[in-house]
């Protein structure tokens, strides 16, 4: 897939996926010959749940204009872990409204093992989105 951005300039999305679901649905899209955004940069994690709410944050100051956290979902192999990820993220919502940021630019989401179509939908998701929006602005503190 041809990169598309303005003036060079890629918008980059950061996904973070888990190593036992996400991750094996990434390498199977590419496996099969599927292609997405080159400005997307994956991440192989054991647990989403395991980054402090600051990491996204920080993450958009330091350039980055979309998150995708990719994980198991309700199947997570960590008990519990998915629930406090999912409060974890509503909270970065919250913090991410405070700073003037569109929410939109977090998403969390499942993806299994097979799920290629299901990981294309998403990425290409948060690029249209990423495109439009332009680099994060955060709101001048008062």
């Amino acid at each position: 897939m041809t990169p598309t951005g303005n003036s060079g300039n890629q918008d980059k999305i950061l996904i973070l996926a888990t190593e036992t679901c996400a991750y094996p649905g990434a390498d199977s899209t590419g496996q099969a010959h599927s292609s997405y955004p080159a400005n997307t940069y994956i991440l192989r994690v054991r647990a989403p749940v395991l980054f402090p709410e600051s990491f996204y944050l920080d993450c958009f100051q330091k350039g980055i204009s979309g998150i995708i956290i990719m994980s198991c979902g309700e199947e997570c192999p960590y008990e519990g872990a998915y629930k406090d990820l999912a409060k974890r993220v509503d909270r970065v919502y919250a913090a991410m409204k405070e700073k003037g940021l569109d929410i939109n630019r977090l998403r969390l989401t499942a993806i299994c093992t097979v799920c290629n179509r299901a990981f294309l939908n998403e990425v290409n998701r948060m690029n249209d989105l990423v495109q439009e929006l332009g680099p994060p602005q955060f709101a001048a503190t008062a």
